[in-house]
Order: C-alpha cells, then structure tokens, then sequence
C-alpha cells in the first residue's frame, strides 16, 4: 500500500484486526475451517475406497469444500466415472488395464487454451458416453454438450443446465452437479505453472497437485472452433490443495473479496452485476500470494492484502484480461468482460478504488468492525483464535460436520471390502477430527447392516438363520449405540419394534428418553453451553457423544425400517432421494405411540398428544424447517391409524405446505397425495 504516517499505518493495523476478528466470526476461525475440510477428506476417501470399478465417484468442490459455510454458498459437487480415465498421450495407455478401464485422449491440438477434445480409445459401457460419441475426421470423439444434457438430472431430477453443470434448488440450498472425467496426469498446457512456483506454494504441495492430476468439465470454449465437442479443464483439486496450504489470514482475505463482490461490487449496477465471480476473486488471491506482493500476511495486514488483490482486479477489468492461475494463456474474461461493459465495470471499480478504504463501509457484513475502530482510535482487538471460541464452539462444529458420514446402503457382500476400508483408514494417520467423523460412518454402518441383515432373512423361513441374523443385528446396533451418540439408541428401538418386540423397544425408548431431557444435551447447533461445560467440559469425545449429543434419524430408502414408512421412502427414492432424515424427539415419540398400541391404548394416545404438540408448537428448536414435511407426515400418519381422520388429513395438507414446497427436501409429496386420496375416498362414503 501507499506509505502512510506512523499513526495512519498504527490505526490501519488495528482495523485490519479488527476486521480479521470479524470475519473470524463470519467465516469461522483457523480451527474450525480445519473441522471442515477434514471431515469432508475422511468422508471422501470412505466413499472413494468403497466405490466398485463401474460406480460414480463424488467429490465436494468450491466454496463449501474450501471450508466456508456462507449462508448463500451453492453446493457444488463434480461427479466421473470411476472406470474410465483420461490420458495426455498415447504412451500413458499401458498404465491401464483397458480390460476394465475405458480410456480416452486428450486432444487440445485445435483448442484454445485451458480447453480439448475428447477422443475415445477403447469401448465403454457407459451409456451416457456411448450416446455422447460423435464422429470428426473419422474418429471418435465424445460431445461435451450432449454428455451435459444426458446428465444433467442424473443426482437431482428436474435440474437445468447452467454452464457445465446440472443446477437447481432443493430446499434452501442451490447445487451445481457437474458430471465430468478425470485424468491421473497433468496437462502440459499447465507446465509452465510447476515452474513458477518459487516462492508459493512450497515444492511439496506442487508435488502432489502435480501427482493428482486434473478433471475436465462438459463445457467448451464460446469462440472455440468445436464448443459443443470441446471439454474445459477444471483445476478444481488443485485450487482446494491450494486454498488449505494458505494461513489463515490469506484465506479471510479471500472470503473478504467474496463478501466485498457480493454486497458492493454487485450492487453497483445491474448491467454489470454478473460480470465477476467469486472464482475470479480467487484467481486474483493465488496470483498476489505468488507474486509476493505482500511480504507478511497476517491480521495487521489483512486490508493491505484486500488491496494489494483489489488494484490488480481493477487492472486486470482495464486490461480486460484476468490470467488462469494454472493456465495464463486462457483469459478469463474473454467472453464476459469486454466492450461497453468492460468500460462501465472498470469505472465503477475506479470509483469504490478513489475511496479508498472506506469503499469497505458499503460492506453490510463488516461495516461495523470498522465503524469500531474509527470511533475509537485507541481500539485494540485480540487476534488469539484460541481467545475467539471455547470448546463447546467446537463440539458444535465437530457434530454438525462429522454427522454428514453416514452409510445409506452398503451391499453386504462388499462390506468385507468396506470394513477392510476402515481398518486401514485407522492406522493411517489421522487428525481427531477424521477420528471422530470415521467412528460416526462406523456407527451408522453398523446400523444399516443391521437392519439389511434382518429384512434379508425375515422371509427365509428357517428359523435358525432368522435368530442368527437378528443375533446378529441387536449386536450391530448396541456396539453401533457404544460409540454413537444419545439418537443411535432409538435404532435398536426400531428393531425391537419391527420384530414385535413392545416391551424391550419401550424400555430402549425410556433410556433414550432420559438422556434427550437433560439439560445439557447438544441437538444440532442447540445446546445451552454453560451446563454442556459442566457437564462433560474437558472430558473425551467419546463421552461426550455418548452422553450429550443427539442427531437426527436417518433412514436409508432401500430398506425397510418401520413398515409404516415405507410409502414415504418409496416416494422419496423414486425422486433419486437415498435417505428420510427425521428430527429425533419426532422420531422417540413416533416410536412410542406405536409399540403403546400393542400394549396400552391410553399411553399410546399420550405419546400421541406429546407429538402434536411439539409439531405444532415447535419454533425450530427441535424441528427444523427444512424436515417439517416429515414430521407433519409422521403425525397425520399416527392420527390416521387412531381413526382421527379430519386431523390427519390436517397434518397431510401441512406436509405438503411447508415453507419451501417447491424445493421440497425429502421429496415425499407423492405418498403425501397418495395418504389424502385414501383419506378422502374412506370419507366420500360416509
């Protein structure tokens, strides 16, 4: 920055901490961004070390992989083939067995830079491969914008395409699926970017980016001479190795410019509101770490960093040329900022840049961390994260990230592969976080298996393989119950329930019952902290989950659970929903109100009266607004068994009225129709 006056540089070092601590508080501190990226690493390589030869490979990517959690964040998820691979030359092909590995070449002799052609090598099963073929110059090649059409839908039904993605809604939260391949080498368009890397990052990090390779995305270049065959290389890996070697002082700059793009740069006009994005901010971070324009990035400096990266966006929209970090050559504003829009864009940044500093005050989310400082000069803000958050912050963070690992359905005859999986997981190193995440997978794999163990030989009809599969299944469910959290006890509810055991089932449910009533019990992000401190502060996360934590049920949609659910998991999975989420004190009264009818008529009623009243009256606390669908559903179902059909036509319609119905979350309106047309013709005869 400009050279300032002792006092102007001392005032600027304290509201730079001062905005660090601000969006420390917005974003998350160094610790808790950790927790994130972590537990989606340990999520992802379960899902890769399970996967068979010919599944889908997932993997998190932009803003959320990269560990923020801003509410208006999309979901972004690249999504390729597991049984086929992408080489650079000819001479990679004898690294595969073509036997079970479909291979294809990557062509970029006539596309621009950062973009190629796909020529298909081998034979593929694939069927949405084999439809996207097309013949040029009497090869094979693959179309990127037939691929993207085939596969739009294939996650999320009803998605539209929105550039080399399947985007759309569901409940709150937009997704962008982007279905693409892989390739084990890196492109040698990219080489020149190994070589720059002197100062950033370190010769480690370069090594295993490299070592990884990259991802092409079905979308092709505007002005390229075949942009429905071509295919854009996504760096998508690399920029998230690269996103967690920055410290953390990089990285809120980072989210700074993504706050600044969306509450003031945006803001300035429509016309030019969707010029920039957030990927062009990060491009301009990775380029001013490199090129060591800042020689110390820490709290003090923070808006110096902000503004070493806003001067060269503002001279990259005059230039009209924004460099890819991996690939210079390809510009990428090429067919987005250029012309009258250009000229308008860069003048309003010129503006926001002859205020200098205060063009931050536009910024509604950080306004204040400055207006503190600037009305109290004297102002110092302790930067220590270790001073920001207390423990129970991140317990909270550990539960709300680690419970996104969950096995849904595993076939049983790959379990020995999975478990295999996770014994080598354990003795590799990992971080608690990791430890923590991997023991709740463990947990609900024991508990999906249990139940798929007894829905297999239930109908068999010999009787000793029946009690050694149900032997079997209450020992998963216990062990799973040992090291799960309070909520993994009603499993075992659910299982004495569906082999018509009421009694033990009622008695696992006044266990589970005692323990959801205390005082201190963390459900979700809601926890009173004081008494979680005093009650198991300090302690070991084992006792902590065990005694203190409880999560929703969650119930995979291939299997049968509580026979009274099956309409709703049937309509759910054929909306390609895998899983019924549902809030547990929902869940605890549900299952008491059932296994009471086989032995007490009025406190069956009782678990009844106890589940209206907290689905009508519920404010979020225990039920939250994206699963109040399944939980109208679940009382109208239980009012419908008791004969009530008036209300349970009431709690059907609410179901389907709920406050996001046309992005509904578990995708249950089908047996929700089907329910109100039964009720409605059993009335009609009256």
């Amino acid at each position: 920055m400009e050279s300032f006056s002792p006092e102007i540089c001392e005032g600027l070092e304290h509201m730079s901490e001062s905005v660090f601590v601000g969006l420390c508080n917005i974003m998350g501190t160094s610790q808790q961004v950790a927790i994130r990226r972590e537990t989606q690493d340990i999520r992802e390589m379960l899902d890769r070390r399970m996967m068979p030869n010919d599944g889908m490979i997932a993997m998190a990517s932009g803003s959320f992989r990269e560990g923020f959690r801003l509410q208006e964040s999309d979901l972004d998820f690249m999504y390729w083939p597991n049984n086929l691979r992408v080489i650079m030359d000819m001479s990679q092909s004898e690294y595969y067995n073509t036997a079970n590995t479909t291979l294809i070449l990557s062509d970029s002799s006539e596309s621009p830079p950062g973009f190629t052609l796909h020529q298909l090598l081998t034979p593929t099963t694939n069927r949405y491969v084999r439809s996207a073929c097309v013949r040029m110059n009497d090869r094979v090649y693959i179309s990127s914008s037939i691929y993207r059409g085939l596969t739009c839908s294939i996650v999320e039904p009803n998605s539209t395409v929105h550039g080399p993605c399947g985007s759309g809604v569901r409940g709150t939260v937009e997704y962008d699926h982007a279905h693409c391949f892989v390739s084990d080498f890196w492109p040698v368009s990219a080489s020149s970017w190994i070589d720059r890397c002197h100062s950033w990052p370190d010769p480690e990090i370069v090594n295993n980016i490299v070592r990884n390779g990259c991802h092409f995305v079905a979308i092709g270049h505007p002005l390229g001479p075949h942009e429905h065959e071509e295919w854009r290389i996504s760096f998508s890996k690399a920029e998230y190795k690269l996103v967690s070697s920055m410290n953390h002082c990089q990285f809120l700059t980072y989210g700074l410019l993504k706050l600044f793009l969306k509450e003031v740069m945006n803001q300035q006009s429509e016309e030019t509101n969707k010029l920039l994005c957030s990927y062009h901010m990060k491009t301009t971070v990775f380029w001013a770490i490199q090129q060591n324009t800042l020689p110390q990035w820490c709290p003090q400096n923070l808006l110096a960093g902000f503004w070493v990266c806003f001067k060269l966006l503002l001279r990259w929209v005059y230039e009209g040329v924004c460099p890819n970090f991996f690939i210079p050559q390809n510009n990428l504003f090429l067919t987005k900022v250029h012309g009258s829009a250009q000229n308008r864009l860069f003048l309003q940044l010129h503006e926001l840049y002859k205020k200098g500093l205060a063009c931050l005050l536009q910024s509604s989310s950080i306004r204040s961390y400055i207006i503190d400082v600037l009305c109290n000069s004297r102002l110092s803000m302790c930067t220590d994260e270790s001073m920001m958050r207390c423990e129970v912050d991140y317990d909270v963070e550990l539960v709300m990230e680690s419970s996104k690992a969950a096995a849904h359905r595993v076939d049983l005859f790959v379990l020995p592969k999975v478990i295999h999986a996770i014994e080598q997981l354990v003795d590799s190193p990992l971080t608690h976080y990791q430890l923590v995440t991997l023991q709740r997978f463990t947990a609900s794999l024991f508990q999906c298996t249990a139940f798929q163990l007894h829905n297999m030989y239930t109908n068999t009809g010999v009787n000793k393989q029946m009690y050694i599969a149900d032997k079997m299944s209450c020992h998963m469910l216990k062990l799973a119950a040992k090291f799960g959290c309070v909520s993994d006890m009603l499993y075992i509810a659910m299982h004495y329930y569906k082999t018509l055991r009421y009694r033990e089932a009622l008695s696992v449910i006044e266990m589970t019952k005692v323990k959801l009533a205390q005082p201190y019990l963390m459900y979700r992000e809601h926890v009173d902290r004081e008494r979680y401190t005093e009650a198991v502060g300090g302690q070991s996360w084992s006792t902590k989950i065990r005694q203190a934590v409880a999560w929703d049920i969650r119930l995979g949609n291939r299997m049968c659970y509580i026979s009274e659910l099956i309409p709703e998991q049937q309509s759910a999975l054929q909306n390609r929903d895998s899983t019924l989420d549902i809030p547990v004190f929902v869940m605890l009264h549900f299952l008491e109100f059932l296994c009471y009818r086989h032995i007490d008529t009025t406190l069956s009623q009782a678990a009844l009266d106890e589940l209206e009243v907290l689905v009508h009256h519920d404010q979020g606390r225990y039920i939250q607004d994206l699963f109040r669908d399944i939980s109208w559903e679940i009382l109208g179902i239980c009012q419908q068994i008791t004969g009530n059909l008036q209300a349970a036509l009431y709690s059907y319609k609410q179901s389907l009225s709920t406050p996001y119905p046309q992005y509904p979350f578990h995708k249950i309106q089908t047996a929700t129709h089907k329910r109100i047309h039964d009720i409605v013709g059993t009335t009609s005869h009256y």
